[in-house]
């Protein structure tokens, strides 16, 4: 297996395990008083915004030349670092 293809098996199960964690605050927002549901629904649609931005770095990484890749790489994982640390931030801020 190439670094590339583990670099890229990684993302996917990180992204993941960041989509479950996305999933359940939703459920919390759910179970959430009205006034906390509306800041679990911002930071939900804040996190959904980040996830979707993440989401396309890693099809331009698996869509990228060898040439690009290295370059792709690197704004694959600005993003991917910018919404686990959200994801982490939402999952403190809502315990």
């Amino acid at each position: 297996m190439s670094q590339r293809d583990a670099y890229e098996r990684k993302l996917a199960a990180q992204l993941d395990e960041l989509n479950a964690e996305i999933d359940r605050l939703k459920a919390r927002a759910a179970k959430a008083e009205a006034d906390s549901e509306i800041d679990y629904q911002r930071q939900i649609d804040d996190l959904k915004a980040r996830r979707e931005q993440a989401r396309q770095k890693f099809h331009e990484l698996r869509d990228a030349s060898e040439d690009a890749w290295e370059e792709v790489r690197q704004g694959a994982e600005r993003a991917w670092h910018d919404l686990s640390d959200a994801v982490r931030s939402a999952s403190k801020k809502f315990r």
